[in-house]
């Protein structure tokens, strides 16, 4: 069975009038019947360009936003009919990483009070036993317990976006999305964190739902690759399968895009 299962998933964003008057009212099909499955301990690659409504799908899957149609079963329970109760349970095992470190964590906090948050909310811990789990998150992603007490806005970018994950790891989860999460830094600093997430990967029995505008990055890390356009998945398989012997031309337009990435 598969860990989670996306049946027939659409979104669809209304819009209003425009601003001149007299315009009709529309819609955008940010996601268009997607089905799609991430099976235990696999790293499922999901790329496509801007607005490809990858991201969108990636919010959907942790039922972040409210799908128009389709169903979402983590571990076989569907997200979208079970009881608030049983949602919030789940969504300990669900957590994501942003694309920005920049705007993702609250600059009015103390690193140690961001990676503690989802403890605070979840579990019943004293802030002793807390801090202990925030130093051994900080130290799991590359950082000294030492910077618990410094802002955010202390940080570079790639030290933040390390902030971000230890705070997505911090109730030990069993899926992650991780939301273009080297996107917003240089190359060198991207290739450090994505192998960061490899490493945890095998250390924390993870399982990503890697997403990317980038086919180099997702071809080092993933398991499968999903490749989005205009809100459907064109092609799906093996990655070397996808990256060897695309039958999409879209696929093949991604992979002539980028250069490889140097980790």
């Amino acid at each position: 069975m598969a860990l989670l299962e996306i049946c027939n998933l659409s979104k669809v964003f209304h819009l209003g009038e425009s601003i001149f008057g007299g315009g009709a009212k529309g819609e955008v099909r940010a996601v268009d019947d997607v089905s799609l499955q991430v099976h235990s301990g696999e790293t499922l690659g999901l790329v496509g360009e801007s607005g490809s409504g990858k991201s969108t799908l990636g919010r959907l899957a942790l039922r972040l936003i409210e799908p128009t149609a389709g169903s979402i079963l983590f571990e076989g329970k569907n997200l979208l009919t079970s009881e608030r109760g049983e949602v919030r349970r789940l969504r300990r095992d669900m957590q994501i990483i942003f694309q920005d470190p920049f705007g993702s964590l609250d600059p009015r906090m103390r690193v140690e009070d961001v990676v503690a948050e989802p403890l605070v909310i979840h579990e019943n811990l004293d802030r002793a036993s807390r801090r202990i789990r925030v130093g051994e998150l900080l130290r799991a992603v590359g950082l000294d317990e030492s910077v618990m007490q410094r802002y955010p806005h202390e940080f570079s970018g790639g030290q933040r976006q390390r902030v971000g994950i230890a705070r997505a790891l911090a109730l030990r989860p069993k899926f992650i999305v991780a939301d273009e999460p080297v996107s917003a830094l240089d190359v060198s600093v991207g290739a450090q964190i994505v192998n960061l997430l490899a490493r945890l990967q095998r250390d924390c029995g993870l399982t990503y739902l890697f997403i990317s505008h980038s086919m180099p990055v997702v071809r080092y890390l993933a398991t499968r690759i999903a490749v989005m356009y205009r809100g459907k998945i064109v092609e799906a398989g093996a990655t070397e399968q996808i990256t060897q012997r695309p039958s999409h031309a879209y696929t093949r337009s991604l992979l002539g895009a980028t250069p490889e990435m140097m980790v």
